[in-house]
């Protein structure tokens, strides 16, 4: 396997796309119950636990980057050979990629989830599922230009929410931020690893990046995208905690969706039916990125054709959505997804970095004594 990907000067995108992209995949079903899960963590100090993870997972985006930044053009999957070998990284990359498959999965049944229970109660979980599959798979066919298209239509199609997320703070007790920091930073902490089902998806630069046109500008759009996803989050986070009375916000499954319920127009009684409409737009980006990666990990490990890796993960989705009968097996795969997700998201890119840069600085020292002598 090539190291380094050399992508056709077409396909390339302008790096300020990064900013959708990496927004784009970190914003998606997670943040509708984001303030439940950290709130149960951290209490009323759930939004410091946001802030908190933002800040980790900006460090753990410099390892990144600091890491591409030694290859030329390289992805995850180049990377694994480089440092592991063909047979133990590319082992390594069919594990990465059926983490990103499980992501792909769990993204989608929590949206079809949330449809379920908020507009069509009686729907199939298949008829969803296939309708979401084959817009991704078309999509993916693509190429990562179109992808990156769908990341920049679905930030810039809903930003109006965030400013309907202002209506509920006329409703507002700001008592409930009172005392600030009354907990312990171990609580703190745990708030803070509570949120990687909501901010994960920047890992997918380590895929993205070869397709960058000017790649020394990429640490700055990741870390202005970071920093909005963080602040966006922080900020749903403060309003869920000073909008719900007591600790009525343990009992609220999708906080968010629930605030939009308040919000009243003209011949419109029921908003939060178009926030979950919209929502689909949301989450396009993140399934999309998924499953490219995903399959394009297919083609590079198992040198066969990147459609037919779509197609094989599509499916395998697909099927695996007939297995899920109930909500507490929903939990199971989501929780499970997430604890994977916190180890293939912040620990281990930030492992594979300091040996990636190890290896650079011995390989550096060995060759400079060698010209030496």
């Amino acid at each position: 396997m090539n190291v380094n990907l050399h992508p056709k000067e077409g396909i390339l995108f302008s790096a300020y796309l990064l900013f959708f992209v990496i927004h784009g995949v970190q914003t998606g079903v997670g943040i509708v119950g984001l303030p439940r899960i950290v709130f149960l963590e951290a209490k009323h100090d759930a939004w410091i636990s946001v802030l908190v993870a933002g800040v980790l997972t900006s460090i753990v985006l410099w390892f990144i980057i600091t890491m591409l930044k030694q290859y030329d053009s390289a992805d995850l999957y180049g990377i694994h050979v480089d440092v592991f070998g063909k047979w133990v990284g590319n082992s390594l990359s069919i594990i990465y990629m059926l983490y990103m498959v499980g992501s792909f999965f769990i993204i989608f049944m929590n949206y079809i989830e949330i449809v379920q229970v908020w507009i069509f109660p009686n729907l199939a979980t298949w008829q969803l599922a296939l309708v979401l599959i084959f817009l991704t798979v078309y999509a993916v066919f693509g190429g990562i230009r179109i992808i990156v298209g769908v990341a920049f239509l679905s930030v810039v199609g809903t930003m109006w929410i965030l400013v309907v997320a202002f209506v509920p703070l006329r409703y507002a007790d700001f008592s409930h931020l009172f005392p600030i920091m009354n907990i312990g930073f171990g609580e703190l902490l745990k708030g803070a690893k509570s949120t990687t089902l909501s901010m994960m998806g920047f890992e997918l630069i380590m895929f993205v990046y070869p397709y960058v046109r000017e790649k020394k500008k990429s640490m700055k759009y990741v870390q202005i995208a970071n920093m909005y996803t963080t602040f966006l989050s922080a900020f749903v986070t403060l309003i869920s905690i000073v909008f719900f009375a007591g600790d009525s916000l343990k009992a609220t499954i999708w906080p968010v969706l629930s605030m939009f319920k308040i919000v009243r127009l003209p011949n419109l009684e029921r908003f939060e039916f178009i926030a979950v409409s919209f929502w689909m737009l949301i989450i396009l980006p993140n399934m999309c990125l998924y499953l490219w990666a995903a399959s394009k990990g297919f083609s590079r490990v198992l040198k066969r054709k990147q459609k037919t890796g779509v197609w094989v993960f599509a499916i395998l989705a697909f099927g695996a959505t007939f297995f899920i009968q109930a909500r507490y097996q929903m939990n199971m795969v989501t929780d499970l997804v997430a604890k994977s997700g916190f180890y293939a998201v912040i620990c281990y890119p930030v492992f594979l970095s300091i040996i990636v840069l190890v290896k650079k600085w011995w390989t550096k020292r060995r060759n400079s004594h060698a010209k030496a002598s």
